[in-house]
Protein backbone atom coordinates (compact mmCIF):
# COMPACT_ATOMS: atom_id res chain seq x y z
CA UNK A 1 0.00 0.00 0.00
CA UNK A 2 1.35 3.41 -0.95
CA UNK A 3 2.08 5.96 1.73
CA UNK A 4 -0.77 8.49 1.84
CA UNK A 5 -0.11 12.08 2.86
CA UNK A 6 -2.91 14.57 3.51
CA UNK A 7 -2.26 18.29 3.41
CA UNK A 8 -5.00 19.77 5.52
CA UNK A 9 -6.20 22.29 8.11
CA UNK A 10 -7.63 20.86 11.33
CA UNK A 11 -10.69 23.14 11.49
CA UNK A 12 -11.58 22.96 7.79
CA UNK A 13 -14.66 20.83 7.18
CA UNK A 14 -13.47 19.86 3.70
CA UNK A 15 -10.26 18.51 5.19
CA UNK A 16 -12.32 16.71 7.83
CA UNK A 17 -14.29 14.91 5.10
CA UNK A 18 -11.06 13.51 3.73
CA UNK A 19 -9.80 12.47 7.18
CA UNK A 20 -13.15 10.86 7.98
CA UNK A 21 -13.04 8.86 4.75
CA UNK A 22 -9.48 7.70 5.34
CA UNK A 23 -10.38 6.58 8.86
CA UNK A 24 -13.63 4.86 7.84
CA UNK A 25 -11.67 2.90 5.23
CA UNK A 26 -9.19 1.82 7.90
CA UNK A 27 -6.26 3.45 6.13
CA UNK A 28 -3.07 4.87 7.58
CA UNK A 29 -1.90 8.31 6.53
CA UNK A 30 0.42 11.09 7.52
CA UNK A 31 -0.73 14.68 7.86
CA UNK A 32 0.92 17.91 6.81
CA UNK A 33 -0.71 20.78 8.74
CA UNK A 34 -1.39 23.82 6.56
CA UNK A 35 -2.02 27.19 8.24
CA UNK A 36 -5.19 28.12 6.37
CA UNK A 37 -6.29 30.78 8.86
CA UNK A 38 -4.73 33.22 9.46
CA UNK A 39 -1.61 32.17 7.54
CA UNK A 40 -3.20 31.54 4.12
CA UNK A 41 -0.56 28.90 3.37
CA UNK A 42 -2.95 27.03 1.06
CA UNK A 43 -2.65 29.93 -1.42
CA UNK A 44 1.13 30.34 -1.27
CA UNK A 45 3.62 28.95 -3.84
CA UNK A 46 4.52 25.64 -2.14
CA UNK A 47 0.86 24.56 -1.95
CA UNK A 48 -0.07 26.12 -5.30
CA UNK A 49 2.56 23.87 -6.84
CA UNK A 50 0.47 20.91 -5.62
CA UNK A 51 -2.94 22.47 -6.25
CA UNK A 52 -3.12 25.61 -8.43
CA UNK A 53 -6.70 26.19 -7.22
CA UNK A 54 -5.37 27.02 -3.78
CA UNK A 55 -7.86 24.91 -1.86
CA UNK A 56 -7.65 22.21 0.78
CA UNK A 57 -7.39 19.30 1.22
CA UNK A 58 -4.68 17.95 -1.06
CA UNK A 59 -3.73 14.27 -0.98
CA UNK A 60 -0.59 12.51 -2.15
CA UNK A 61 -0.72 8.75 -2.63
CA UNK A 62 2.73 7.68 -3.73
CA UNK A 63 3.42 9.76 -6.85
CA UNK A 64 -0.26 10.57 -7.41
CA UNK A 65 -1.45 14.01 -6.22
CA UNK A 66 -5.13 14.87 -6.03
CA UNK A 67 -7.13 17.84 -4.77
CA UNK A 68 -10.85 18.43 -4.27
CA UNK A 69 -12.67 16.71 -1.45
CA UNK A 70 -15.16 14.78 -3.56
CA UNK A 71 -12.42 13.61 -5.92
CA UNK A 72 -10.31 12.45 -2.98
CA UNK A 73 -13.22 10.56 -1.41
CA UNK A 74 -14.10 8.85 -4.70
CA UNK A 75 -10.48 7.92 -5.36
CA UNK A 76 -10.00 6.42 -1.91
CA UNK A 77 -13.17 4.35 -2.21
CA UNK A 78 -12.17 3.11 -5.66
CA UNK A 79 -8.60 2.33 -4.66
CA UNK A 80 -9.05 0.90 -1.17
CA UNK A 81 -12.56 -0.54 -0.85
CA UNK A 82 -12.72 -3.69 -3.04
CA UNK A 83 -16.08 -4.79 -1.53
CA UNK A 84 -17.54 -1.47 -2.78
CA UNK A 85 -19.32 -0.81 0.49
CA UNK A 86 -18.69 2.94 0.41
CA UNK A 87 -19.21 3.38 -3.33
CA UNK A 88 -21.74 0.78 -4.52
CA UNK A 89 -21.83 0.22 -8.27
CA UNK A 90 -25.54 -0.60 -8.51
CA UNK A 91 -26.80 2.03 -10.96
CA UNK A 92 -29.65 3.42 -8.86
CA UNK A 93 -27.63 3.52 -5.65
CA UNK A 94 -24.65 5.05 -7.43
CA UNK A 95 -26.88 7.67 -9.00
CA UNK A 96 -28.47 8.61 -5.67
CA UNK A 97 -25.04 8.76 -4.01
CA UNK A 98 -23.73 10.99 -6.80
CA UNK A 99 -26.69 13.31 -6.26
CA UNK A 100 -25.78 13.82 -2.60
CA UNK A 101 -22.11 14.34 -3.39
CA UNK A 102 -23.18 17.08 -5.80
CA UNK A 103 -25.50 18.48 -3.11
CA UNK A 104 -22.46 18.88 -0.84
CA UNK A 105 -20.67 21.01 -3.41
CA UNK A 106 -23.69 23.16 -4.30
CA UNK A 107 -26.49 23.43 -1.75
CA UNK A 108 -24.19 22.98 1.25
CA UNK A 109 -21.58 25.48 0.07
CA UNK A 110 -23.32 28.25 2.04
CA UNK A 111 -23.14 26.16 5.21
CA UNK A 112 -19.37 25.82 4.92
CA UNK A 113 -19.02 29.54 4.20
CA UNK A 114 -21.27 30.49 7.13
CA UNK A 115 -19.12 28.46 9.50
CA UNK A 116 -15.84 29.94 8.30
CA UNK A 117 -17.34 33.42 8.56
CA UNK A 118 -18.39 32.79 12.15
CA UNK A 119 -15.08 31.24 13.20
CA UNK A 120 -12.72 33.64 11.48
CA UNK A 121 -14.78 36.83 11.08
CA UNK A 122 -14.71 36.68 7.29
CA UNK A 123 -16.82 39.07 5.19
CA UNK A 124 -20.19 37.98 3.84
CA UNK A 125 -23.95 38.24 4.23
CA UNK A 126 -24.44 36.34 7.48
CA UNK A 127 -28.22 36.17 7.33
CA UNK A 128 -28.29 35.00 3.71
CA UNK A 129 -25.70 32.30 4.33
CA UNK A 130 -27.53 30.95 7.37
CA UNK A 131 -30.85 31.01 5.52
CA UNK A 132 -29.32 29.01 2.66
CA UNK A 133 -27.77 26.56 5.11
CA UNK A 134 -31.09 26.06 6.89
CA UNK A 135 -32.83 25.45 3.56
CA UNK A 136 -30.28 22.76 2.67
CA UNK A 137 -30.63 21.12 6.08
CA UNK A 138 -34.42 21.13 5.69
CA UNK A 139 -34.06 19.18 2.43
CA UNK A 140 -31.77 16.71 4.18
CA UNK A 141 -34.06 16.37 7.21
CA UNK A 142 -37.12 15.79 5.03
CA UNK A 143 -35.23 13.12 3.10
CA UNK A 144 -34.17 11.29 6.25
CA UNK A 145 -37.66 11.58 7.76
CA UNK A 146 -39.02 9.68 4.76
CA UNK A 147 -36.15 7.21 4.95
CA UNK A 148 -36.89 6.54 8.63
CA UNK A 149 -40.54 5.89 7.83
CA UNK A 150 -39.29 3.25 5.39
CA UNK A 151 -37.05 1.71 8.03
CA UNK A 152 -33.84 3.10 6.51
CA UNK A 153 -31.02 4.64 8.56
CA UNK A 154 -28.75 6.04 5.86
CA UNK A 155 -29.01 8.59 3.07
CA UNK A 156 -28.56 5.97 0.34
CA UNK A 157 -28.98 2.22 0.31
CA UNK A 158 -28.96 -0.15 3.27
CA UNK A 159 -25.64 0.85 4.85
CA UNK A 160 -23.42 3.89 5.28
CA UNK A 161 -21.85 5.14 2.05
CA UNK A 162 -19.72 8.06 0.92
CA UNK A 163 -22.93 10.10 0.87
CA UNK A 164 -23.18 9.91 4.66
CA UNK A 165 -19.50 10.74 5.16
CA UNK A 166 -19.76 13.72 2.81
CA UNK A 167 -22.99 15.14 4.26
CA UNK A 168 -22.16 14.62 7.93
CA UNK A 169 -19.66 17.48 8.53
CA UNK A 170 -21.81 20.39 7.35
CA UNK A 171 -24.72 19.58 9.64
CA UNK A 172 -22.66 18.27 12.55
CA UNK A 173 -20.58 21.46 12.62
CA UNK A 174 -23.46 23.88 12.08
CA UNK A 175 -23.80 24.76 15.76
CA UNK A 176 -20.56 26.72 15.27
CA UNK A 177 -22.67 29.43 13.65
CA UNK A 178 -25.86 29.15 15.66
CA UNK A 179 -27.93 26.43 13.97
CA UNK A 180 -30.16 24.67 16.52
CA UNK A 181 -30.04 20.93 15.84
CA UNK A 182 -33.38 20.46 17.59
CA UNK A 183 -34.98 21.93 14.45
CA UNK A 184 -33.91 18.82 12.52
CA UNK A 185 -34.87 15.70 14.49
CA UNK A 186 -34.24 13.25 11.65
CA UNK A 187 -30.74 14.61 11.17
CA UNK A 188 -30.06 14.48 14.91
CA UNK A 189 -30.91 10.78 14.82
CA UNK A 190 -28.81 10.26 11.72
CA UNK A 191 -25.65 11.93 13.04
CA UNK A 192 -25.86 9.78 16.16
CA UNK A 193 -25.92 6.82 13.77
CA UNK A 194 -22.91 8.09 11.82
CA UNK A 195 -20.93 8.28 15.06
CA UNK A 196 -21.31 4.49 15.38
CA UNK A 197 -19.57 3.79 12.05
CA UNK A 198 -16.38 1.79 12.51
CA UNK A 199 -13.44 4.14 12.17
CA UNK A 200 -15.47 7.24 12.97
CA UNK A 201 -13.18 10.20 13.56
CA UNK A 202 -14.31 13.37 15.30
CA UNK A 203 -13.03 16.96 15.26
CA UNK A 204 -13.56 20.13 17.34
CA UNK A 205 -17.18 21.26 17.07
CA UNK A 206 -18.70 17.83 16.44
CA UNK A 207 -21.48 17.22 19.02
CA UNK A 208 -21.32 14.10 21.16
CA UNK A 209 -24.97 13.96 22.17
CA UNK A 210 -26.54 10.51 22.20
Amino acid sequence: MSAITLYNYELDEQSYRARLTLSALGLEWSTVAIDMFPGGEHQKPPMLALNPQGTLPVMRDGDFVLSGTTAIMLYLAKAYDPPKRWLPDDAATFGALSHWLSFCETSLAAAAEARLQALFDLPGDTDALRQSARAAFRIMDDHMTIRHFDGKEWFVGEDATLADLALFPSFALSRDYGIDHDEYPALRRWIRRVRTVKGFLTMPGIPDYH
